[in-house]
């Protein structure tokens, strides 16, 4: 349990979580991961039979991985300490535990929300808003991203590599659990009015912005591709459509100012797609995220030297159309020309040249990107030190040897 000034409901929490665990024969312990409580809730916690471990950097997630790293459990619970969970009712979780799952979800919308539980910006707007991102942008079918209460396999979560300190943590638990293909359930679970006076540590607009972040850093597919993706295609038929001649659709004329900005559009949109692709490929490289299959096909396919290649071609296409406009401008007496038209030849092949340019400099930069780089296994450590060892009884030998050679024969030595 994560505790920060807990001294109205600490107590209550862990005499509950306790009594649980003896009623049903669960050899365990209650660990609270005090966060500088200055309200005498350490004490308390010790009182009612709690392990209490100090946790210095501040933030719920800091707290709940100090704790989960302290816990002696090959399964951990976690939950707020603010008694709006109901630790007598923990079975659920632990059952689904033995049958295999990695992760135990609480769902707190099919277990039963009581009123004044949760704030209706939250119930209705901020949990299933993001609970819905966090669905849409990853295979999940977890309903309540954010339920405080969650049982798990303290290996299974410890491998994550979990980071963020702050309210985020919660998601980011879910989130990587997922990528990584671990078994993670869900089960009912209520939500009680918490027993505190005072307000509590969640703020609204922060920490829901701060979770919707995290969900859009770790999905570069929704971030960048799909966006990107979308603005060229707008971009790409548009230009198509006014390059040709002036667009009129009822009463509103497109022409040349609006091929600059579809042309703008298809330039944006393909840069969104080249980071998403540097995203996928660095964020493999250093663990952040697992490997994309389709990525890594891409970029097996996508050389260095075919995107050279591309992006020559690409760079022709534009410097032809960039002669092309010279000469329009030759047979015009080098003279002023109609916008309306030379802008045609000229704008695709401005984004040609510039596209071209941003193809070579993306196949460079993935090239870096995959540039592995050695890492030692366990077997290559103990190798290692295996050979330095047997290297260093050979100076010894050798060093003996060297002496005794050099040592007189005397019949004290005899």
């Amino acid at each position: 349990m994560p505790c920060l000034n807990e001294a109205e409901t600490v107590e209550t929490c862990v005499r509950k979580a306790i009594a649980c665990m003896k009623e049903h024969g669960i050899d365990g312990e209650v660990v609270i991961a005090d966060n500088g409580s200055t309200d005498g809730s350490q004490q308390l916690a010790r009182d009612a039979g709690a392990r209490v471990v100090h946790i210095e950097a501040k933030g719920y997630g800091n707290a709940l991985i100090g704790g989960i790293r302290a816990a002696r459990g090959r399964y951990v619970i976690m939950g707020d300490a603010d008694d709006s969970y109901d630790f007598t009712a923990l079975m659920p979780f632990v059952e689904q535990l033995r049958d295999g799952a990695d992760l135990v979800m609480g769902n707190r919308f099919k277990g039963g929300i009581a009123p004044g539980a949760m704030p209706p910006l939250h119930r209705y707007l901020g949990n299933p808003v993001l609970s819905f991102v966090g669905r849409l942008f990853f295979p999940s079918k977890i309903g309540d991203f954010h339920c405080g209460l969650r049982g798990f396999r303290r290996d299974s979560i410890l491998k994550l590599g979990l980071q963020t300190g702050g309210m985020e943590f919660a998601s980011e638990m879910v989130v990587k659990a997922t990528l990584q293909g671990l078994d993670v359930r869900e089960v009912p679970t209520t939500l009680s009015p918490d027993g505190r006076s005072r307000p509590p540590h969640l703020r609204s607009w922060r920490d829901g912005w701060r979770h919707l972040r995290f969900l859009l850093l770790y999905s570069p597919r929704w971030l960048f591709f799909i966006p990107g993706l979308a603005m060229m295609i707008v971009g790409l038929l548009a230009s198509a459509a006014l390059v040709t001649g002036p667009v009129t659709i009822g009463a509103l004329a497109f022409d040349v100012d609006t091929l600059v900005g579809t042309a703008a559009l298809v330039v944006i949109g393909f840069q969104a797609v080249l980071f998403a692709l540097f995203t996928k490929v660095y964020a493999a490289e250093e663990g952040f995220l697992p490997e994309d299959k389709r990525v890594r096909r891409l970029v097996d396919i996508m050389t260095l030297e075919k995107g050279l290649i591309i992006g020559g071609l690409l760079a022709l296409a534009g410097l032809a159309g960039l002669v092309a406009s010279l000469f329009h401008w030759q047979v015009n007496n080098f003279g002023e020309l109609n916008p309306r038209w030379s802008l045609r030849l000229v704008v695709p092949s401005a984004t040609a040249l510039i596209m071209s340019f941003q193809t070579i400099f993306a196949a460079l930069f993935i090239s870096i990107l995959g540039i592995r780089r050695t890492r030692e296994t366990p077997t290559d450590v103990a190798a290692s030190a295996a050979e330095e060892a047997a290297e260093a009884v050979r100076r010894d030998e050798a060093e003996e040897k060297k002496t005794a050679q050099a040592t007189p024969d005397t019949p004290a030595a005899r």
